[in-house]
């Protein structure tokens, strides 16, 4: 075989590995460091070591210079290096600092007034509580950027609520659902960090490109909502008094300031000190943490307990990160080497698509990939591959992350690994049935690929902001 099929084998057998259920940071990593021993093997190298053998060393010796010998190939100092390069990742750091604020977040007690509050300020607008929940799960995934715990925490707070209130449970369900994900997309979001730091592309114009997006995804999700109660006014009954009651202006106006202000102010100073530059995106981290941290305490809500939970599951999950990413880097770096990248390179490149061809490829590719995988493996492992064919394409890498970040939407609501779904289930009360939350995510789904198609028809959507506030 040659390199070029050697490589190929060594993707295929990932993917095999994959559907099997093995750890994929972990697979990676052993996929690298095994077929980077052929790649990199290098006899007289190896057994450089046994020059120092004599006829009378003795067994610990002998079996002390085996060893040398064995470990003595340059996938090995490759692996150090790029475990190091991860490691001392500037871009990256601001990951378990954004993740923190999300868990603080999460566990202040936030969420509730929240939806309460806007439960009562939109009580006269059509599907008002779908719209309430809606604006809740898009500021608290801002906020936190963790899908599996924004889906989870409406559920429990949202889905008890519009179910008394008379709503149709697969249109209730689709609601918190896709509510759920939009974090990965909406500054500051995860997700982007990880891409940049993938691409090299700058993360502050990131931001910036996604924010229309983002905006334009929600306004697509409140149209439906909207439209649907109005046509179909039986999925989204208008609340009685005993479960919304009229207030005062004024108390509205209290609860206003006390639970959608600081949140949004607190997303607001994050987000606008990296946009202006007064900031870099890992100290503005720093600073969201801080305020979470801040918001938890003045709601009284800050426990010794809840610091644990929030420290320990931030920095499993950075683990995760930064572990695929080293995992992520030796397997591409050995794939490269083998002429791997070459071969798929040139194959695409012989096809004679056109621009628009290839990132609808591309985007069908990532769309089945969110089918078995998470985002972030999607992003480290997938989308490098398809980087390098950009500039033969002549697609901004921007415009192609803000692309991703929208097709990522749907790998949390697609069946039948539609994780947001398998959150909702399960927490949401036995007589929903799977089968509901799938059909109520559907539309949901449309709403994406309009944005996307959006996307493609209007760039500047992507484009405006990041030449606005920085030039071309």
């Amino acid at each position: 075989m040659t390199d070029p099929q050697i490589a190929l084998m060594m993707l295929g057998l990932f993917i095999i590995f994959v559907f099997l259920g093995f750890p994929i940071a972990f697979t990676l990593m052993a996929m690298g460091i095994g077929f980077g021993y052929y790649a990199y093997f290098d006899a007289r190298r190896m057994w450089r070591s046994f020059d120092r053998m004599a006829d009378d060393t003795g067994w610990l010796d002998s079996t002390s210079l085996w060893i040398e010998g064995l470990f003595n190939n340059r996938i090995f100092d490759l692996f150090v290096n790029q475990t190091f390069t991860v490691m001392s990742n500037e871009v990256l750091t601001a990951v378990p600092l954004f993740l923190f604020m999300g868990y603080i977040v999460e566990r202040a007690n936030i969420v509730d007034r929240l939806f309460s509050t806007l439960n009562i300020a939109a009580k006269n607008m059509p599907g008002s509580m779908g719209v309430a929940a809606l604006i809740t799960c898009a500021l608290f995934a801002t906020a936190t950027g963790i899908v599996g715990a924004v889906v989870t925490l409406m559920g429990l707070l949202a889905l008890p609520a519009m179910l008394k209130a008379r709503y149709d449970p697969s249109f209730a369900s689709g609601i918190i659902c896709a509510g759920g994900t939009l974090g990965i997309l909406i500054p500051p979001s995860i997700m982007l960090i990880v891409y940049a730091a993938a691409s090299n592309v700058s993360i502050v114009r990131l931001y910036a490109a996604a924010l229309l997006p983002g905006l334009t995804l929600v306004s697509l999700y409140l149209i439906y909502v909207i439209g649907r109660s109005i046509l179909q006014p039986s999925v989204a009954p208008r609340p009685t008094k005993e479960e919304v009651p009229d207030i005062p202006k004024s108390q509205l106006f209290i609860m206003i300031l006390t639970s959608l202000v600081p949140l949004a102010f607190l997303i607001l100073a994050v987000l606008g000190s990296i946009l202006f530059g007064l900031a870099t995106p890992s100290e503005a981290a720093s600073i969201g943490a801080l305020g979470g941290i801040f918001l938890a305490f003045v709601y009284r809500a800050m426990t010794w307990q809840r610091m644990r939970e929030s420290v320990y599951l931030t920095v499993r999950t950075t683990a995760m990160v930064c572990w695929l990413f080293v995992g992520s880097y030796t397997f591409s770096a050995v794939f490269s080497y083998l002429g791997g990248e070459h071969l798929i390179s040139e194959f695409v490149q012989g096809l004679n698509l056109s621009p628009l061809m290839f990132l609808l490829l591309a985007q069908l590719i990532i769309f089945l990939l969110g089918w078995p995988l998470e985002w972030s493996e999607i992003i480290i492992i997938f989308v490098p591959i398809f980087l390098p064919l950009l500039a033969f394409f002549q697609i901004d890498p921007l415009f192609f992350g803000i692309l991703v970040a929208l097709n990522l939407q749907t790998s949390f609501l697609t069946p039948p690994m539609a994780m947001s779904a398998y959150y909702l289930k399960g927490i949401a009360p036995p007589e929903i049935k799977l089968t509901q939350i799938f059909s109520g995510v559907m539309p949901f789904l449309f709403c994406v690929f309009i944005a996307m198609a959006m996307m493609y028809i209007f760039p500047q959507i992507v484009f405006y902001l990041p030449e606005l506030m920085y030039g071309k």
